[in-house]
């Protein structure tokens, strides 16, 4: 049976839609339409309580039984377990991951997210101030990952759920008002990853 998939047209929600479609998983689109407030429905809110999306249900979950999961890292990181793909099995290696991940969910998403709001501020004196303050952190954001990416391949060292989480940000570089000419490692890793047929997919199915 296919996962049910609650989302909307957002970084968080391609995270998880590339995710599906490279793991080779059958899924069907719930659209949540949070410009609505969709996200505050009491049926929404029985599997994702922070009333944020995506969450996913899956009907065939650990024993057979559904499961629904929330917050875009831990559906990425149930995922990995569930089919055992883009999350290694030893531990050394899935550090890295853990690490790119939380790196990811702590900054590459939030100080963007605020650059987002800000440019949508009309009072000029406060528009200034956020979005000084946040292009500045989204831009050493990107030089951390830019740094990491000259090392690197993919940023645990082999493609895995990290490199999904990190590319729904990074598929809003425009809206960041980043150039990736500047950080040419990232510009390496994002139009590669984006010219896989599956995170093609991803990219391309509907989700609002």
């Amino acid at each position: 049976m296919p996962i049910d998939f609650h989302t909307w047209n957002t970084p968080n929600g391609r995270k998880i839609s590339v995710a599906l479609e490279e793991m080779g998983l059958a899924y069907t689109v719930h659209p949540v339409n949070i410009s609505k407030g969709e996200q505050f429905n009491p049926d929404f809110l029985k599997i994702s309580p922070n009333n944020r999306i995506p969450a996913i249900v899956d009907p065939d979950g650990p024993g057979g039984t559904p499961i629904s999961v929330f917050e875009s890292g831990a559906i990425l990181l149930y995922l990995g377990e569930k089919t055992g793909k883009f999350l290694p099995s030893d531990l050394r290696k899935r550090v890295p991951v853990f690490e790119w991940l939380m790196w990811q969910m702590g900054g590459f998403g939030p100080m963007p997210g605020q650059v987002h709001h800000f440019l949508q501020v009309e009072n000029e004196q406060d528009r200034r101030y956020g979005l000084e303050r946040y292009m500045k952190e989204t831009k050493r954001l990107y030089g951390v990952l830019d740094r990491r990416l000259a090392l690197v391949e993919y940023v645990a060292g082999e493609i895995s759920v990290a490199d999904f989480a990190i590319l729904g940000w990074a598929w809003r570089h425009e809206r960041h008002q980043v150039d990736l000419a500047e950080f040419p490692n990232v510009k390496r890793w994002y139009e590669q990853i984006m010219a896989r047929p599956a995170t093609k997919r991803g990219f391309d199915v509907a989700l609002s």
